[in-house]
């Protein structure tokens, strides 16, 4: 009966502003508009929906608070795309560690929302 989960959506001041940011540094391409909100796609075809936040105040964010806490974003090449993030001036949260062989950091797009990229020797079950 349930089948996936079709996108996630981020409030956002600025919807456009977002999806240029996860479209000029990941890659992912503008899908869909509908009004106001801006869809952008992973090249494996996962869905953000970026919609407009009713106002600019952004609560404290922490990594352990309840709520969701961050989008994982795969790789092929750990450390290719680390350092293509960082030449393009994305702040971090972590150092990149090794956790049961699998790669990853934490950082943040234009608005301060946290992603986590990471690497696997095999996908999760």
């Amino acid at each position: 009966m349930f089948r996936a989960i079709e996108h996630t959506a981020i409030a956002t001041p600025d919807p456009e502003k977002l999806a240029a940011w996860y479209v000029d540094i990941l890659g992912f391409r503008i899908n869909h508009r509908y009004g106001p909100n801006v869809f952008v796609r992973a090249p494996d075809g996962g869905v953000i929906e970026l919609i407009p936040a009713d106002n600019g105040d952004r609560p404290e964010q922490r990594m352990f608070q309840a709520g969701i806490r961050h989008l994982a974003v795969t790789v092929d090449d750990f450390d290719a795309a680390h350092e293509m993030l960082q030449s393009r001036g994305v702040n971090f949260l972590t150092e990149p560690t090794n956790v049961g062989g699998n790669r990853l950091v934490f950082f943040t797009d234009s608005d301060g929302n946290y992603l986590h990229l990471v690497s696997r020797p095999a996908p999760l079950p």
